[in-house]
């Protein structure tokens, strides 16, 4: 289907049926066979929301309350001939892991071997927008797990399976094969995962001998865990903040590292039935998943919580360097060690800057869980001499930058709160009928970085090479196609997913709805970021521009930010950029009365 112009509102998406109208809802993208690897249609979402009728109602039968009861009343089994611990795409570490810990504790207490599960689904990574990058980032981590544990006599069992629907017969089946008679595993917060271990609770509590436990693992605080006066869950970051705050303080023990992991008896290796789980190989390769930029990721993203603690350490013991912001290990040689300037301290001032390496390049690694966000948690209060107590105080370079990893808890808590979010509908659901622009040449622009807003593009190219985008680049990106170019949000967040080695669906879809003033807490409608003056703030010395952006690397001043005016016809022609898609006034207009008039052009 060729893209039009034709105005769109979510109303037209409850036109095509699809599996998500008719019976069970569940998360965008649940049909299968969308590979990750493609470029996104600007028709290609209509089958991807999910219906107000849907959203309401998995809204008021939460998943995440369905899973705690259903592990809570599992019967207890006696030990059998070992414990599994499942590992996903988000726990990726064997240090200060709540569910392996628990698993091992129980091994050495039965004197029965741990096993290690993980199952490949290609399926669910396609259902998921999973980017090719994530998916090598996984298999890298996976190769360093996998030599770690088997140092302690541990296999790590890797399997792939489809249809992912069925991967809960699966995990049941393998344990039946293993005579093991319990399951531990992390809890994943989005719907399907949900879904997914609410199946295995429900397969393992017939009777079978088995027993599943899934415990909160991912964030400092769990969901649902604290509320309002009201007993509500919190919408706005603030009030939440300051409970979030007062809850890690009263409970040290959300940030005490788990037990280590203890090894298993060197005679596993000689039981036929456990021998051969150490020959599973972990593949170079997920089908439809390749990584064509394979040796550039492994410069910027080593794998493993060495390489993660490695540049955890950088971050808060040596100052920025602008000649990071190109395609720069994070390791490189040159980092200066300072005792008042490092990048961390200095945090609170210099964190909207794109042009030096001003943020602490951890996402890709909490996103995979290969380090935890206690250990992080524990590390800054640490530097920061926080004895008494968490302090998310944004007036100082640290405690700014522990707010930053309240966000990630924030967004997760709104995920399994208001699942819906997670379905394709907006938090808020007045703006559900906002008309959008179906211009597919501007979005395919936009996701290329030829927009001819110099800092939009260079935002997208950065994206585009290196997997990953700086914060306030994001921001900046995402505002500019919500409200300037006033394309639906969904294909912003669904191109980032397929794009970036972070993907992560609590974050990622929190600030894309802030952006476009649709989620929690949202950036209000009639405040639309002007890209030009954005980019001097982010960008004051023009660096990271020129570099992603080398059309304009000879330009300077007011030239650079916004070349088209102010340049003359002829110079601005002979640089080889394009002219602005939309003219930043008119655009806000728009976006005010659009956002205004929901369901109005």
């Amino acid at each position: 289907m060729p893209a039009t112009k034709r105005q769109l509102s979510l109303t037209d998406f409850g036109k095509k049926k699809s599996r998500k109208n008719e019976g069970e809802h569940a998360e965008r993208g649940e049909e299968e066979g969308t590979s990750s690897n493609t470029s996104i249609s600007i028709c290609e979402l209509p089958g991807k929301v999910a219906t107000r009728e849907a959203a309401a109602a998995i809204d008021a039968n939460l998943p995440l309350e369905k899973l705690l009861i259903a592990t809570k009343e599992m019967r207890p089994v006696p030990p059998r001939e070992c414990v599994v611990y499942w590992m996903r795409m988000e726990d990726m570490r064997i240090e200060d892991n709540r569910a392996l810990t628990l698993a091992s504790q129980y091994a050495q207490k039965h004197s029965i071997p741990l096993i290690v599960l993980f199952i490949i689904s290609s399926g669910d990574y396609e259902s998921h927008d999973r980017s090719p990058r994530r998916i090598d980032f996984m298999l890298r981590n996976l190769r360093i797990l996998k030599t770690n544990l088997e140092d302690m006599n541990i296999p790590l069992y890797v399997t792939s399976h489809q249809p992912r629907k069925q991967i809960p017969n699966r995990v049941i089946s393998l344990l039946h094969e293993w005579k093991g008679g319990h399951l531990f595993a992390n809890i994943e917060y989005e719907v399907d995962e949900l879904r997914r271990d609410i199946a295995v609770t429900a397969l393992s509590g017939d009777g079978i001998g088995i027993e599943a436990k899934f415990v909160p693992d991912k964030l400092i605080v769990e969901p649902l865990s604290f509320s309002t006066n009201s007993g509500t869950q919190y919408a706005v970051y603030s009030p939440w903040l300051k409970k979030w705050t007062e809850k890690v303080r009263s409970k040290p023990g959300l940030v005490e590292e788990s037990e280590a992991l203890k090894p298993n008896d060197p005679s596993i290796r000689k039981k036929r039935e456990f021998a051969a789980l150490f020959d599973s190989e972990v593949p170079e390769l997920v089908p439809g998943f390749e990584c064509h930029d394979q040796e550039k990721m492994k410069e910027l993203w080593p794998a493993g919580i060495h390489a993660a603690r490695a540049i955890f350490d950088r971050f808060l013991r040596t100052e920025a360097r602008e000649s990071q912001v190109g395609d720069s290990s994070p390791l490189a040689d040159g980092a200066n060690e300072s005792s008042k300037g490092t990048r961390i301290q200095m945090y609170g001032g210099d964190r909207a800057r794109c042009d030096i390496d001003s943020s602490s390049r951890m996402s890709p690694y909490l996103a995979s869980g290969v380090i935890s966000a206690r250990e992080i948690v524990r590390r800054t209060m640490e530097f920061d001499s926080q004895d008494k107590g968490i302090d998310p105080d944004r007036n100082k370079g640290p405690g700014s930058f522990l707010s930053e990893v309240a966000w990630r808890d924030f967004y997760t808590h709104v995920l399994a709160a208001f699942p819906r979010v997670s379905m394709g509908r907006p938090f808020n659901e007045k703006f559900s009928n906002v008309v959008w622009e179906t211009d597919g040449n501007h979005f395919e622009k936009w996701c290329r970085g030829q927009t001819g807003v110099p800092i939009v593009d260079a935002a997208m190219r950065q994206g585009a090479t290196q997997g990953w985008m700086h914060n306030r680049a994001r921001m900046i990106a995402a505002m500019y196609l919500s409200k300037d170019l006033m394309i639906d949000w969904r294909l912003g967040e669904k191109h980032f997913m397929r794009t970036f080695i972070d993907g992560d669906l609590a974050s990622n879809n929190g600030g894309w709805q802030w952006s476009a003033s649709t989620g929690t807490d949202p950036q209000p409608y009639f405040r639309v970021f002007n890209p030009y003056t954005q980019s001097e703030k982010a960008d004051p010395t023009g660096n990271y521009i020129r570099h992603f952006v080398p059309e304009l690397k000879h330009l300077k001043g007011k030239a650079l930010y916004n070349p088209y005016q102010n340049l003359d016809k002829n110079t601005f022609k002979k640089l080889g950029y394009p002219a602005p898609l939309v003219e930043h006034a008119e655009a806000r207009k728009r976006a005010v009365q659009r956002y205004a008039n929901p369901g109005q052009k």
